[in-house]
């Protein structure tokens, strides 16, 4: 359908840190053609995060304006990895641990985008079948020269770190997505602007238009400081539990607050506005109005019952220092090491998280810090334990 006035300006200005093509964009959304607007992701962690949302709002704008949204899931490209600046080389992952991770994208995905206008594809669907000859041919689109130009191999040089050979054709296979797709937009993190420039080179030697491209920006994360990442600790799941949304957002920096809102939310402009004025009278307090933001996020993926039991739970442990009144119960059947229950209820990641949090005194049996990393505990002990400053875990007989 045709957008209005205020449905156009704010599909492209929202959440948009730029965009190419933005004339040809805006007369078609204006004609009311239907449009295919890609996003691709490769599965590199079992789990997505807000930043990741950023992307996923602006997609469901499209979707309701009658847009289909291709998720492109990169069960081929995630193998190797689109590189980086920080690290010499990603590590190769084989398509059995690619699959492993994308099992349950798509159900975080869905928690924002509508799966009745959404078309999903794997790229190893053309990328299997390739050919020697025809990945060759697709190379030599390019120059090594324009795959140098790209930032992160120019910090590579600079710093004299090793560029492997497989890693400039990265943003060559991303491009050549968009043709296999015959996409007309795609929405990507700022970060990706190099590699999607490629695929419109790529549509005008394959005799398609050339795809418009938005970008969003990186969501900052709970440090406040460097863009969320899994691998950086700063980040808040989608499919975290919504106590630990609920406690990671109320740690964020009191800057982020409106930007959160603004990114991370569907809340429309008119509240939007209230919230800055909120935060610009001396008068508020910024907690109360990160509350509401914690439980904004938290009913979106969650609902609203159980962000009122985040809300309470938080208020009581930690502004009352007393325990949530729900937490997960467990019994024990059996003697058990403290390690091995914490990981089986995903408290800890790992057994040397577990040591590192008992070094800083992170893990505590009712209120009394543990000292040993080879605790075991024995049937029919009821305690609360207490993992960092959210994470509680009731034992029942």
């Amino acid at each position: 359908m045709k957008p209005t006035d205020a449905q156009l300006e704010e599909l492209l200005t929202r959440r948009v840190d730029s965009v190419i093509g933005g004339k040809e964009l805006s007369e078609a959304l204006a004609s009311g053609k239907k449009l295919r607007i890609k996003h691709g992701v490769d599965p590199t962690t079992p789990d997505l995060h807000l930043g990741y949302s950023v992307v996923y709002h602006k997609l469901r704008e499209f979707q309701d304006l009658g847009h289909t949204v291709v998720f492109l899931i990169g069960s081929f490209t995630a193998r190797f990895g689109d590189p980086d600046g920080k690290e010499q080389t990603r590590t190769l992952r084989s398509a059995k641990d690619v699959d492993r991770l994308a099992k349950d994208y798509l159900k975080q995905a869905f928690t924002v985008l509508d799966p009745n206008k959404t078309e999903v594809r794997y790229n190893a669907e053309w990328y299997d079948k390739m050919s020697a000859e025809e990945l060759i041919r697709l190379m030599s689109h390019f120059t090594y020269s324009q795959m140098m130009e790209r930032d992160m191999f120019q910090k590579r040089i600079k710093e004299k770190l090793e560029i492997r050979f497989h890693e400039p054709i990265y943003p060559v296979l991303q491009g050549y997505d968009s043709v296999m797709l015959k996409s007309d937009v795609t929405v990507i993190g700022t970060d990706q602007t190099f590699n999607e420039m490629r695929g419109r080179d790529l549509q005008r030697d394959f005799g398609q238009e050339p795809q418009a491209i938005i970008s969003v920006p990186l969501l900052v994360g709970t440090d406040g400081v460097q863009k969320m990442s899994q691998s950086l600790g700063n980040y808040i799941g989608i499919a975290e539990g919504p106590g630990e949304q609920y406690g990671k957002i109320m740690s964020i920096p009191d800057s982020l607050i409106y930007t959160y809102f603004d990114m991370a939310t569907d809340v429309d402009r008119g509240t939007l506005n209230q919230i800055k004025k909120q935060l610009a009278d001396k008068n508020t307090n910024p907690r109360d109005i990160k509350m509401s933001l914690a439980h904004t996020i938290v009913t979106m993926y969650h609902g609203g019952r159980k962000a009122d039991t985040a809300q309470a739970n938080f208020v009581r442990v930690f502004q009352k220092g007393s325990a949530p009144t729900e937490m997960t119960e467990v019994k024990l059947a059996k003697a058990t090491a403290l390690f091995d229950l914490l990981v089986e209820h995903k408290m800890i990641a790992s057994k040397t998280e577990g040591r590192r949090l008992i070094e800083q005194g992170g893990i505590r049996i009712d209120d009394v810090q543990v000292s040993d990393p080879n605790l075991v505990l024995e049937p029919n002990t009821t305690a609360t334990i207490q993992v960092g400053k959210r994470r509680f875990l009731k034992i029942s007989k």
